[in-house]
């Protein structure tokens, strides 16, 4: 996936994204990094043509994101947003299951392959258990791998998560990055993900894009790009970098 200069306004007319360019590696974890107003969930957006730029385009699979009918793209892309809603009655089972209707026509009934999918994918997210569940009844980080769920019921070879650890305690948070990344390893999934936690995105990340401002500042391998210097450019804040034998490399903020 090509990100080609890129420029998006909302109807404020405000820039929010100034000519971004960037590019998404088949098979790779890629996390847009950066503070708050710097564009990640913007850009997000753009990436899953729920925003359409002023200029330039993505280019997905030879030819652009807006050229897609609906259906066809939602077989190419699945979305998980920052925040969902479901009826208070809905299953588990139930959510995941509207993720086939890009494959079927509006009366038509479940096939065999859909519930052999839905199976796969509450499997892949450890809900097979809850399957008859409640949604509502579910922890948060339940609640927010039922929707991966939902998104995995796609089949498709994206998948995008606009901050999938937010509101979630430490150990929901680890426990869907965990995820993210047995959906990369087992798979073969190319996930996107907005992040706001550095050493999360560090640690979980084969390709971060730093952003501020709307503009994208640094892109590259976590090793490589997060350096004190780009931490402070874009945050404002100075951190020492460490490394570690378990977890390798790390940051720890020392002021501002």
């Amino acid at each position: 996936m090509e990100i080609k200069d890129i420029t998006f306004a909302y109807q404020d007319k405000i820039k929010r994204l100034h000519h971004v360019n960037a590019t998404i590696q088949k098979g790779e974890i890629t996390t847009i990094l950066g503070p708050n107003g710097s564009g990640k969930s913007t850009l997000m957006g753009v990436l899953t043509n729920n925003n359409q730029p002023q200029a330039g385009q993505i280019i997905f699979e030879g030819k652009g994101l807006h050229q897609y009918k609906p259906k066809e793209l939602a077989k190419k892309l699945g979305v998980v947003h920052q925040k969902n809603i479901a009826p208070s009655d809905m299953t588990v089972e139930k959510l995941v299951y509207y993720g086939r209707l890009p494959y079927r026509n509006t009366f038509s009934p479940q096939t065999k392959e859909d519930a052999e999918i839905v199976e796969w994918a509450l499997t892949c997210t450890g809900l097979l258990e809850k399957r008859d569940v409640p949604l509502v009844t579910l922890s948060g980080g339940q609640q927010q791998r039922a929707w991966i769920a939902m998104a995995l019921a796609q089949k498709t070879p994206f998948l995008f998560l606009d901050e999938p650890t937010s509101n979630l305690d430490i150990y929901f948070q680890y426990e869907i990055l965990e995820l993210v990344k047995r959906l990369r390893d087992e798979q073969g999934l190319t996930i996107v993900m907005v992040l706001h936690d550095i050493n999360q995105a560090i640690q979980y990340s084969d390709t971060i894009i730093a952003m501020k401002q709307g503009e994208i500042i640094k892109t590259g391998k976590p090793e490589e790009i997060m350096t004190t210097a780009l931490i402070h450019e874009i945050y404002g804040v100075d951190v020492v970098i460490k490394h570690d034998e378990a977890v390798g490399m790390y940051i720890v903020p020392i002021g501002i």
